[in-house]
């Protein structure tokens, strides 16, 4: 792994003020979709629980209007699902639909929030090694709970939406946006088998001075069988690290990180910069990349 990379990303984080630009948690969720009756898709609803019985998730699985291939439908995981919802429109779902049409799995909390603020601190966030305390540098509230959340993801929640339809296991995408995209890392270099395709929007690798980026090490031992691919993507007006403002090359860290990445035998990497776009706007600019993909 290129010291560098890891020294300026670091360098970044400590310089910056913790008294961070959040987005409006009061914001209500979007679910005006699930109202409609003329999609390409259509919409099941799941609630269940974490394991400690803490948060209380809902997934919403949109199936296409056409059946299954032999081999299963390919699966589109969407963290942030709340407001991963509210980002899906009628014209990519036609899109979807008329390409590999993928079965999506939008994975949310039980709330009308469009962000779930404790819950994604705690599901999305790994565990820090020598902590008795896991605190989130951004929200002070309790975090480390990635591999817990990551867990009932591919167990129990994998196992709920193949009762819905039939998926092939070996065409899997999970994507996350900021958090969502620093448990999409953690999920790629702790069980790179778990899926076929991972796309990470801007993640937050600035999160507790770069630890994200350590966990790479050694990722080419663990892949076994596996080829993975990793889409990363990041906007030119996102700042390296939360309320900073955007000087030099900020997005250095982010496009380093990837090549290193690439270099790493048997992962397959591509960096997407997205001019012109900021942190909040990336969310769906990231999730249309996606789409994208499996359009052809």
């Amino acid at each position: 792994m290129n010291k560098t990379t890891l020294a300026l990303t670091l360098a970044l984080a400590l310089s910056a003020p913790v008294a961070l630009a959040q987005p409006d948690h009061e914001q209500k969720m979007d679910a005006s979709l699930l109202l409609r009756q003329d999609l390409a898709y259509r919409f099941s609803q799941v609630d269940l629980d974490s394991a400690d019985g803490r948060r209380h998730y809902r997934l919403w699985i949109g199936k296409p209007n056409r059946p299954a291939p032999a081999s299963g439908y390919p699966v589109l995981w969407m963290l942030d699902g709340n407001a991963a919802l509210g980002a899906l429109n009628s014209q990519q779902l036609g899109t979807l639909a008329a390409g590999q049409a993928p079965l999506l799995v939008v994975v949310g909390y039980q709330t009308e929030q469009r962000i779930e603020r404790a819950g994604r601190t705690y599901d999305y966030t790994p565990a820090l090694p020598g902590q008795a305390e896991q605190l989130d540098p951004l929200t002070g509230q309790p975090s480390g709970g990635v591999d817990a959340f990551l867990d009932l993801l591919t167990g129990r929640m994998r196992t709920l939406v193949a009762g819905v339809a039939p998926i092939d296991l070996q065409r899997q995408t999970l994507w996350g946006h900021s958090y969502g995209g620093l448990a999409v890392l953690h999920a790629l270099f702790t069980r790179p088998g778990a899926f076929s395709d991972y796309a990470a929007a801007s993640p937050s690798l600035w999160w507790h001075d770069g630890a994200i980026m350590g966990e790479a090490q050694g990722l080419g031992q663990r892949l076994g069988g596996s080829r993975p691919r990793l889409l990363l993507m990041r906007g030119s007006e996102e700042p390296a690290t939360p309320g900073v403002e955007v000087t030099g090359d900020a997005e250095r860290p982010a496009r380093e990180f990837a090549a290193d990445l690439a270099r790493i035998k048997g992962v397959r990497v591509r960096f997407e910069r997205f001019e012109g776009l900021g942190h909040g706007q990336m969310l769906l600019a990231s999730l249309n990349k996606v789409i994208e993909q499996f359009a052809d």
